[in-house]
């Protein structure tokens, strides 16, 4: 009698033991596998001038040293530097981002320079009125 009840507690073990391993697996596999990252580099609440908005995406390589004249872009929107530090003046403010960093600009009249140490490169996502 006691050898039954051995061999059922062991049954009932083993099968709990798998259930539980079974049931983790999902779990094992998801530590195993990068998962994604995901950060939210910039948040702005916007008022669109229109319901229909021509959108670009514009990639702009500064060299060594460059600094561009005073100018405005079609629309605001966030711009993403890719390498490169740049030092940015608009509506009198002047702000240094350097590669990974994101900013908002307004549209209004600015100027970039280039202030690192080499080549720099921008992603200019531009939000603009569809005319």
């Amino acid at each position: 009698m006691l050898k039954r009840q051995t061999t059922q507690s062991t049954g009932f073990i083993l099968v709990t033991l798998t259930a539980l391993f079974i049931g983790n697996l999902p779990a094992v596999f998801a530590q195993q596998k990068p998962g994604l990252d995901r950060t939210v580099l910039l948040e702005k609440k916007l008022q669109l001038p229109s319901p229909n908005i021509n959108t670009k995406m514009i990639r702009v390589a500064f060299p060594f040293g460059f600094k561009t004249p005073w100018h405005t872009h079609e629309g605001p929107g966030p711009r993403y530097v890719v390498k490169g530090r740049l030092k940015v003046v608009e509506n009198g403010k002047a702000a240094t981002y350097s590669a990974g960093e994101v900013f908002w600009e307004t549209g209004e009249l600015m100027s970039v320079e280039n202030v690192g140490d080499d080549a720099a490169e921008l992603i200019i996502f531009e939000l603009a009125p569809d005319q």
